[in-house]
């Protein structure tokens, strides 16, 4: 079982990286804002539920890792600092960029299942999300709290939930906003830079924690 601060440290760092710029957020917001809220939150649970494939390889591989190798550990440790630090570069750098809307609304009746399931192998290919669970899962592990794979379960729970919330509140807000709002220079900077900063600052700790 997780112990209350690597809940809460896990959240944090699940919710950004949710919010990242990247391919799925992107994806939601574009479908939100052309084509309406029931056809972003489908993608967001087929985005959220690509999670558990990434939870079930992460924990029958990173629990042999954790009994075997403190070496491993420790390089997963830094790669896992250094991809959070690349995060917030990449943050950093497209702090001035805008999600562009070129499509139009559709009145056209749209079959949700296919969006599920796009959704949901979008999540699997994510190179993002697959680097996250080989890389950071360990981080959140602690050996005294008992059976590592049930620690990861937990943490693959959390982080689905979390992204799905985060995706359906995203979707539904970009159907209600505006466009304009979407391409607001100061909206999409501040957002860019605050997703930076807090990789930066969970990066710094995961470096300087202890297994």
């Amino acid at each position: 079982m997780i112990d209350f601060d690597t809940f809460w440290l896990f959240l944090i760092t699940s919710v950004a990286l949710a919010l990242a710029p990247g391919p799925d957020i992107l994806f939601v917001i574009t479908q939100g804002i052309t084509r309406g809220a029931k056809v972003a939150i489908s993608l967001a649970c087929g985005l959220s539920s690509g999670v558990i494939v990434h939870t079930t390889l992460a924990a029958l591989g990173v629990s042999v890792v954790f009994k075997t190798s403190q070496i491993a550990f420790f390089a997963l440790k830094i790669i896992g600092a250094a991809y959070l630090f690349y995060l917030a570069y990449q943050a950093f750098i497209h702090k001035d960029e805008l999600v562009r809307i070129d499509a139009k609304k559709t009145e056209t009746p749209l079959k949700y299942k296919p969006l599920f399931i796009r959704g949901f192998f979008m999540n699997v290919l994510n190179p993002k999300v697959i680097l996250f669970f080989l890389a950071l899962f360990p981080q959140f592990v602690k050996e005294q709290n008992g059976f590592v794979a049930f620690q990861m379960a937990q943490l693959g729970f959390i982080f689905m939930l979390s992204a799905l919330v985060v995706f359906i509140i995203v979707g539904i807000c970009a159907d209600k906003a505006s466009t304009s709002l979407m391409q607001n220079p100061k909206f999409a900077k501040f957002a860019n830079i605050l997703t930076s900063c807090i990789f930066v600052a969970i990066g710094i700790k995961l470096i300087f924690s202890q297994r």
